[in-house]
């Protein structure tokens, strides 16, 4: 596959990921009667068939094989799988404590991170604009500390684990779909107590729960594993600063439900907040756009 075909892969998966990851608060939402720990390890358990059938179908167990058996690859996902579980787990989290506003503020963060990583450890390199919209960043982050510290931590425990996560996917020589079904295999025993701990609970497992969240846990396999696969397909296949642009997409639709279908209030503080990120947003797509005409 050449440059130009790969390019627009990666694109297109970045495209299909960042949506359905947008609109996840709605999902998880419905979900809000199950504990966020056991959720975590239902989607684990569910994530980990889904994966197999893929891998299946695609002919790759020859590549998960070698993965395994490189340590310096098994290492790399298994700082991966660690970095996506907790990932996930805030996630749930916050959108079940009321905070949608806040994941919305770390995933529009993150693109921001990425550029600073893609700088630091892959020799990539920022003009005088985009540090200028990395310190608007910054400048918008701090107002966080004078009275939002709530939202101040989902934000960046979010951001930093995503960003993270997608720095360290981009280094492990391994393809999208064998190194995600790794991952999850990796993370299968803690998910298995998880939901053990869960079903010996006096609540007890909420798969017993029945109603509409018994068949929407089942499901949380789908919606995990294909908007992550989408994503590792894109993380291999464009620059990162350029993943980090396309992640726009993500936030602005949870900041809309946030604001519409959870009705959270948006106080003059984290206001500001958005603000400067939005700032920072525009001044970087700008650059990036005058450099692409130039080029």
């Amino acid at each position: 596959m050449n440059e130009s075909s790969t390019l627009r892969r990666g694109l297109a998966s970045a495209l299909a990921a960042y949506v359905m990851w947008g609109l996840l608060p709605l999902y998880f939402r419905a979900l809000h009667a199950v504990p966020p720990l056991e959720l975590v390890g239902w989607r684990v358990l569910f994530t980990v068939p889904v994966c197999f059938v893929i891998i299946s179908f695609r002919k790759q167990w020859p590549d998960v094989r070698a993965a395994l058996t490189s340590g310096h690859v098994l290492g790399l996902l298994v700082l991966s799988a660690l970095l996506i579980g907790s990932n996930w787990l805030i996630f749930v989290i916050a959108i079940n404590s009321g905070h949608v506003l806040a994941t919305s503020l770390g995933y529009y963060i993150n693109p921001l991170i990425n550029v600073v990583l893609g700088t630091v450890f892959l020799g990539e390199r920022l003009t005088r604009v985009q540090w200028m919209a990395v310190a608007l960043a910054g400048a918008g982050i701090a107002l966080l500390l004078g009275g939002a510290l709530d939202t101040l931590a989902v934000a960046l425990s979010l951001a930093f684990t995503f960003a993270f996560y997608g720095f360290v996917r981009k280094k492990a020589p391994v393809g999208a779909v064998p190194g995600l079904t790794i991952e999850t295999v990796l993370l299968v025993a803690p998910a298995l107590v998880i939901v053990w701990l869960g079903a010996v609970s006096p609540a007890g497992s909420a798969l017993a729960m029945g109603g509409h969240e018994t068949p929407l846990l089942i499901a949380s396999g789908v919606a995990t594993a294909i908007p992550l696969l989408l994503f590792a397909v894109a993380a291999r296949s464009l620059p990162l600063s350029t993943l980090g642009f396309v992640q726009f997409l993500s936030p602005t639709l949870s900041f809309i439900l946030g604001l519409t279908v959870f009705g959270e209030a948006l106080d003059a503080t984290r206001l500001a907040c958005f603000a400067l990120i939005w700032a920072a947003i525009a001044l970087y797509s700008w650059d990036m756009v005058k450099r692409a005409r130039q080029a």
